[in-house]
């Protein structure tokens, strides 16, 4: 359905200086993980996770009571009976419970989890590998979760409920969301199927972190992946060392935010540590706590706790306590069994920031991989590709630098105009050596002179490129249309489009074809271009 493509990450522009030192294994980075993204940091990172008590008997009891209300693959029923064993170790990513998951990353970062998995468990016959999805279901950004874009068309969601978005019921309001969404999407070939699993998954009073559970499984259930939803009293209470040390001692602020000093004489941190760095998580309200003079209050509430009853809540209550960005991570490893984390860039970056805090408190830090990142091109987007002649890493510039580069390639007065510059240059040295052996007091005249004429004909040059550039009108129109459609509002495609825009269109075949395009350590930005003689 696809064919692929292969572009180095440095060349599209679009990511970060921390990002692209950490793939080209820059030595200033190094200090900040623990392993390196080929074959010997897995090997590594296995070697650590065996050395580290993962209790594996509460983390199965949980999941199989979260699985035990909806339909499971065996393959998923035997993974997470796998996970009693101690060869066996997870491949996480994670990420919120995005409405219809947002963006096409939340597809693309579980892929690559699931793809590692099956890599690993080739090359490793003797250990067994799952692919987790950890939910983080206890975000409270309802503006950055409750919405998705297809195909340029935005679906919001208003609602008045408050606290983690996870907890959040599905309402009427979501509901016609998805009644507006079927007008899109219903002409498809897939259009139907696409929108019958929604509705299944989002029905009325369904918590959103159960209703994102729900579609994750339908759609990636079949390749063995595990969701966990991490807002269990359960797996809380395996942290409680941790959040102890949060609340009493502000100890994981110290740890990172040493870190974080020394990230910042290279590179823009992405967050930095609260003295406290968890929020309190009841019902409507998920808000941080802040320790004042008389003990701890809850921001924006009117909660008040001393010091031993929130060492009692602690004790009695942990799923009322939620990490935050700082902790989530560290937390997140210890109730896992894990090697690898698949983040995006911005995840990574932060993650750069944790090594400390994970060898204080000795859990074993995951090697990071960074979460492929595919550009999707159909079948007329590819024909104009094909008729503007661009090449793949061209198509990432802005369209002002892209129809110079087409000017310039096809413009014979503009080369005619270069090689006049490059004459006019040789007679004005000339003429100014000849002046030289006159008189050398007028050398510094001549080269002023010519210093006048080269920016007179520099800007002549200029000129005649933007009268040449008019005449490619006609082929600016195709650049727009071809930046347009794969870089929607001047961002990567997979931050702004839904992936059920192209279910309608391609059905099971995109995971698929997703699927078998996504690598596993090589670490490349991907284009993907639709065969022209693709059926849907």
């Amino acid at each position: 359905m696809f064919s692929a493509k292969r572009i180095s990450y440095k060349k599209t522009g679009y990511f970060s200086k921390i990002i692209i030192d950490y793939l080209e294994g820059n030595k200033t980075l190094q200090p900040f993980y623990h392993f390196p993204v080929n074959t010997t940091g897995i090997e590594a990172a296995i070697k650590a996770r065996n050395a580290f008590d993962t209790n594996r008997a509460i983390l199965s009891e949980v999941l199989k009571a979260q699985y035990a209300t909806i339909e499971t693959e065996n393959k998923v029923r035997n993974n997470i009976e796998q996970l009693l064993k101690p060869n066996c170790y997870t491949i996480c990513t994670a990420h919120q419970p995005n409405l219809a998951t947002g963006p096409l990353y939340f597809i693309y970062k579980i892929l690559h989890a699931i793809k590692l998995a099956d890599r690993f468990n080739k090359d490793y016959p003797d250990a067994h590998f799952i692919p987790v999805y950890y939910m983080g279901s206890e975000d409270a950004d309802l503006a950055e979760l409750n919405h998705f874009n297809v195909k340029g068309k935005r679906y919001e969601w208003h609602t008045k409920q408050t606290g983690a978005v996870g907890r959040m019921k599905v309402d009427q309001k979501l509901l016609s969301l998805l009644d507006e969404l079927e007008k899109q999407l219903v002409t498809h070939v897939h259009g139907e199927e696409i929108l019958q699993l929604l509705k299944q998954c989002y029905s009325e009073g369904n918590s959103i972190m159960q209703s994102t559970f729900e579609l994750v499984n339908a759609l990636f259930g079949r390749f063995g992946l595990v969701v966990l939803i991490a807002d269990e009293a359960q797996l809380k209470m395996q942290a409680t060392t941790v959040f102890k040390d949060d609340l009493l001692q502000h100890l994981p602020s110290a740890i990172v935010n040493q870190t974080v000093h020394k990230l910042e004489a290279q590179y823009n941190v992405q967050a930095t540590a609260r003295d406290i760095n968890l929020f309190y998580l009841d019902g409507s309200v998920r808000e941080r706590i802040e320790k004042g003079k008389n003990g701890y209050k809850v921001v924006n509430t009117a909660l008040h706790f001393t010091e031993s009853e929130m060492l009692d809540l602690l004790a009695k209550q942990p799923e009322k306590l939620s990490p935050n960005v700082i902790l989530r991570g560290l937390y997140q490893e210890i109730i896992l069994p894990n090697i690898v984390f698949v983040g995006g860039g911005g995840e990574v970056a932060y993650w750069l920031e944790l090594k400390d805090l994970f060898m204080h408190y000795q859990v074993p830090f995951p090697l990071l991989v960074l979460r492929n990142s595919f550009l999707l091109a159909g079948k007329r987007t590819v024909e104009n590709i094909g008729k503007t002649a661009l090449s793949y890493e061209e198509i990432f510039l802005p369209v002002n630098e892209i129809m110079f580069k087409i000017v310039e390639r096809n413009s014979k007065n503009e080369v005619l105009l270069k090689d006049g510059l490059s004459k006019a240059t040789t007679v004005l040295n000339e003429i100014r050596q000849q002046a030289g052996t006159i008189d050398p007091s007028l050398v510094n005249h001549v080269a002023a002179i010519e210093k006048r004429l080269i920016k007179t004909l520099v800007e002549l040059e200029k000129k005649m490129l933007r009268a040449e550039k008019r005449k490619f009108s006609d082929l600016q129109k195709q650049v727009e249309n071809i930046k347009q459609a794969i870089f929607p509002g001047n961002a990567l495609q997979e931050r702004k489009e839904n992936f059920t825009g192209f279910y309608a269109e391609y059905g099971k075949r995109f995971i698929d074809d997703l699927y078998e395009h996504s690598l596993t350590l090589e670490q490349e930005f991907m284009f993907l271009e639709e065969a022209p003689n693709q059926t849907r």
